[in-house]
This record gives C-alpha cells, structure tokens and sequence, in this order.
C-alpha cells in the first residue's frame, strides 16, 4: 500500500476538485515532513473528520530566519510517506519551492497582533512566512478542514485569526501535544538532539509543569517565571527565550491568572530551540 503523491498544484487541484464533485469532505494536515507521532495524531484526527485526506509535505524557506537552520531542518520524503500508508491518507502534497514560490511571487501575508511577542520577537517574518504558505495551502486544496497541533500554540492562534480575517471557509481543528514517556513535547528537531541533549531536554517541560503548579496555587507570576527561567538555565539550557503567561484567547500577557491562559516556553538546547505550552485554568475555577 503507497500514498498516491502529487507534486503540482495543477495535479492537487484536479484530485481535489473530482473529490468534492462526489460531495467528499475534505480534511488538510500541512506539514514539514520529518513525521512523528504528532505529525500522525493530526493525520487521525482528520481522518475521522472528513471523506479524504491531504497532508502536505513542504519545508517552507520563508518561515526560516537562518539559512543554516534551513539547511539543518530534516527532510525525509520516502520515510513520511512510508509512515503515512497504513493510515489510509487519501493524498500526499509535495510541492518544490519553485512550485510554491514561483518567479516573480510578490505576496505576503502579514497578521498583526497575535504574531508579535513570544516567536515573533525572535524570529523576524516567521509568521508572515507561515501566513502565507498555509494561505496557499488552503487555497490550493480548498480543504474545508485542516488540523494544526497546540505545540506550536502561537502558530495556531495566528491561523485562526488569518482565517477570521480573510473569511476563508475552513474549520482549523486543534489537536493536543503529543509527548515522548518522558514528557518532551515531540518536535521534528529532537532527531538533531544528541544522546546528551536528549537526556536534558525533559527537563524542559518538567519544569513549565512545576511553574504552572505553583501558579494554579496563587504564587506571584512575575516572580515564578523569573525563578524557572534561571532553574531552565540551570538545568543545562543555554538560553530562555521566553517565558510566559499569556491570554488564551489573544495571547496578550498576563500578570495574574485571573482568565483562561497559556503558560509558554522557547529555549535554545545547545543549537537546538524548543518550545512547549501549557494551557492553564483560572484560579478557583472548576471544570
């Protein structure tokens, strides 16, 4: 069993359209390839969703700010698609820039607001990158579903509010971080963690636990983050980006847990950068 792969819009235009001819619903997983069981549970959730299945497979230099990390970044076209087989993935996307990008291309999509802070304070026009490459991929499937996972929790908030904002016809279906036994949020980076980076980097989401513990319990926010910044330092991270408790809904900061909210981390591992999110209830509030 193989998943049937296309490589040009012209192609995945032609797939798609017969699709919803036969009044299928159609269900997009946009990704960087490099797959893991994230990358798989966003593949399930969809397939439970919708008739059909694209996911897309497109390591988007747009969205890098270092052409070394680019470089860096996995590519493993022929394991994904292994991987994506036995799920019964309807269609693989795997465009090259040129396809994506070509001559001339002049367009950029930019969402103020969400994207500043956090990832956007340290990676300059990531956001805008990521607005336009998911703008194309929705409008190259015309999916009326796509699913995006909450590790990357600013990204996903960014798409919501693009989507909104354009009056694109799409649901943007969340799907919860998926972790390793150890707690490390699961991220096509950790294959470039070396055995002892891979010992550190749970520490990570260890202690965004222990901070969100004590902030459930009333400590003082600004406080608590600054003493878990120096305890990730500490634990043998090299750098805090940041560290963070922002509002869910807008992801404006907060000095107080008095609404729903995210507790986000970024932090440099060497050469490696992490990120993870934890969502918090209000204080006193019951579920």
């Amino acid at each position: 069993m193989s998943v049937p792969i296309v490589r040009s819009t012209a192609e995945l235009r032609a797939v798609t359209a017969r699709w919803r001819r036969s009044g299928a619903k159609v269900a997009l997983v946009p990704t960087m390839g490099a797959l893991h069981e994230g990358h798989l549970s966003l593949v399930r959730a969809a397939l439970q969703k919708a008739d059909r299945v694209v996911v897309t497979l497109f390591v988007n230099p747009k969205q890098f700010n270092s052409a070394t990390d680019l470089d860096a970044y996995p590519r493993t076209e022929n394991q994904d698609a292994a991987k994506l087989a036995p799920l019964g993935v309807h269609l693989l996307y795997l465009p090259d820039a040129e396809e994506v990008y070509p001559p001339g291309f002049a367009t950029s999509i930019s969402v103020s607001g969400i994207s500043e802070g956090l990832c956007g304070s340290f990676r300059p026009g990531h956001f805008d990158g990521v607005a336009t490459v998911v703008a194309k991929l929705f409008l190259q499937t015309g999916a009326d579903l796509a699913c995006f996972g909450e590790k990357d929790f600013q990204q996903l908030q960014l798409v919501r509010r693009m989507v909104r904002d354009l009056d694109i016809p799409i649901t943007i279906l969340a799907c919860p971080t998926i972790r390793e036994a150890d707690g490390l949020a699961l991220s096509s980076r950790n294959l470039r963690l070396s055995p002892a980076q891979r010992a550190i980097a749970p520490k990570l989401a260890a202690l965004l636990l222990g901070v969100a513990d004590r902030l459930a319990r009333g400590a003082p926010v600004l406080p608590t983050l600054a003493e878990a910044r120096a305890a990730i330092l500490a634990a043998g991270y090299r750098e805090v980006e940041y560290l963070e408790l922002r509002r869910e809904a807008d992801l404006q900061p907060l000095t107080s847990l008095d609404q729903p909210a995210r507790l986000l981390v970024a932090a440099w591992l060497g050469d490696i950068r992490l990120i993870d999110n934890i969502g918090m209830s209000p204080i006193g509030a019951t579920n």
